[in-house]
């Protein structure tokens, strides 16, 4: 059997592409680190200035040659694009943490209420409004419902925990609330952009088939667990390497499995990560985290923000509009179900501000919307921008309440 090969052109022209868009997101990445913004935003900034609203419409031709340089190459590109969303998930299900305890559950089923139900509730009066300017060409108004409503309510985890690593709030108990809420926020999230996902791509999807997705996705998740005790009973002499070797065999496997079952990769991807991490209680993925976040990952945010397109296809009114309302929504029904609890006002305002940080999972769901078609780039550019404007505004109010009165993230 003989494969077919770039030509040595083609191969050179990827290699170009990849080191562009590699190294611009790592410089792009390294000057908002340097302003106290998320490093991710600076990354997704470095592929910005390379698309339709930099480098393509000032140098046209330069850009196609750079890009486009021949027919496949952007399919080639687009293989690394959905490595770096694998492994994103993969390290972000790795990194999932289900330890709750007592003295925080009251705060943490207050705080997902307010920061899931209520802002969902208030947009689903807003769908309408927003669909014949937002709805993708898969034309699945019920997929895009679906879409409109997370991205409402989403929140990330790796961006706050970077905000509160960077801010050396990390162990405090407050850092453990809001991650405690953003993992079982996402979890429900994830579950329905799953089946919003399988209704964009089969038509004749029936709601039955949505309820058995529904059931099935929550079943994989905590089915996992009873995986890990059982396979922890085995005692199983492995060197690291293999280790690892084989825990990525099994990611691409699972992914083709459940693909099969209407899974989408990207629940697939975070699923087995969760199911690595314990079962690994002496090795690692140290050496995957660190070489997927040095170059599938960058390259993944940068081919995001090569995709935004501020100059044709946006609209600024929208844009603003849509970003005001998430915001107010999630900022509000965190305040509201907070305000029956006993703790400070500064504190009430850091968690329905932290909640606000859509970060990670938000670009996730706008590519990932985009891709299928449920949204257009209009819609797409959109929730970047909003992803992009909330993490900055929750790095930099959490930095101004710790000057204040650090003592509020412990003190709740």
């Amino acid at each position: 059997m003989k494969l077919e090969v770039l030509s040595a052109s083609e191969l050179n022209s990827t290699i170009l592409a990849l080191f562009i868009l590699l190294f611009s997101a790592f410089v792009c990445g390294r000057l908002f680190e340097a302003i106290k913004a998320p490093k991710v935003i600076g990354e997704i900034f470095g592929g910005f200035i390379l698309g339709a609203s930099g480098l393509y419409y000032f140098m046209p031709e330069l850009a196609l040659g750079l890009f486009k340089s021949y027919e496949q190459e952007g399919k080639v590109l687009n293989i690394f694009y959905h490595l770096g969303l694998i492994f994103l998930m993969f390290v972000a299900g790795f990194n999932t943490r289900l330890n709750y305890e007592k003295a925080n559950l009251k705060i943490i089923s207050y705080l997902f209420v307010g920061a899931t139900f209520l802002p969902i509730l208030a947009g689903y009066f807003f769908i309408d409004f927003f669909k014949e300017a937002y709805l993708g060409a898969a034309n699945d108004e019920f997929s895009f419902a679906l879409v409109f409503l997370i991205a409402i309510a989403v929140t990330s985890i790796p961006v706050i925990s970077k905000i509160f690593f960077d801010l050396g709030l990390i162990k405090t108990r407050f850092a453990s609330i809001v991650l405690s809420t953003s993992t079982i926020q996402d979890l429900f999230l994830w579950i329905v952009l799953n089946v919003a996902i399988n209704s964009a791509l089969n038509k004749e999807f029936s709601f039955l088939s949505n309820v058995i997705t529904v059931f099935l996705t929550i079943f994989l998740f905590f089915g996992i667990q009873f995986i890990v005790k059982f396979l922890s009973q085995f005692k199983f002499k492995i060197r690291h390497d293999d280790f690892i070797i084989l825990s990525i065999s099994a990611l691409f496997l699972v992914i083709f499995l459940l693909s099969l079952a209407h899974i989408n990769p990207m629940y697939s991807a975070f699923l087995m990560g969760f199911l690595v991490k314990n079962l690994s209680t002496s090795f690692n993925i140290k050496s995957v985290s660190d070489f997927s976040f040095s170059f599938f990952i960058p390259v993944y945010f940068a081919l995001i923000g090569i995709q935004l397109n501020i100059v044709n296809d946006f609209s600024f009114t929208y844009f603003l509009l849509f970003c005001l309302l998430a915001c107010v929504f999630e900022f509000v029904g965190c305040y509201i179900m907070l305000l029956s609890l006993k703790m400070s006002n500064l504190a009430r305002l850091s968690f329905s501000v932290s909640m606000n940080a859509r970060g990670g999972p938000g670009i996730v769901l706008a590519s990932v919307a985009y891709y299928y078609k449920i949204i257009n780039v209009n819609f797409f550019t959109s929730l970047i921008l909003t992803t992009l404007l909330s993490s900055m505004i929750a790095g930099y109010f959490l930095r101004f309440v710790k000057a204040k009165n650090i003592k509020c993230f412990e003190e709740l």
